[in-house]
């Protein structure tokens, strides 16, 4: 399982990434117009939306799950979502949390 988690996390990376590209080589960083396209019309409106609260649900799980599993990896889980974005910081979280529950099986 920890070799998909990682596979998405390269995936969650590459592919945001890539489309971006695509925005800044016609657009170059135009914070502006980001930000208006984000909320153009109600479709695109209610994916930024529904981002949002699932990097706020995502926050709340990963520091729950950390507390309960004493995982030392959140910081980094949390600067991939600023830096990357969700898609690449669940699935590393979960790569990270997986090594902890093993841990804390075993030990029982």
């Amino acid at each position: 399982m920890r070799k998909i988690y990682l596979f998405l996390v390269v995936v969650g990376t590459i592919l945001p990434y890539y489309i971006f590209s695509q925005f800044l080589i016609t657009n170059d960083f135009d914070f502006k117009l980001i930000v208006t396209l984000l909320f153009d019309n109600p479709v695109s409106s209610s994916f930024v939306a529904d981002f949002l609260l699932s990097c706020f649900v995502f926050i709340i799980f990963m520091f729950n799950e950390s507390r309960k599993y004493n995982i030392k990896e959140k910081w980094i889980c949390l600067v991939v979502l600023f830096v990357t974005g969700l898609s690449a910081a669940f699935p590393l979280f979960l790569y990270f949390r997986h090594s902890y529950i093993n841990r804390s099986a075993h030990k029982v």
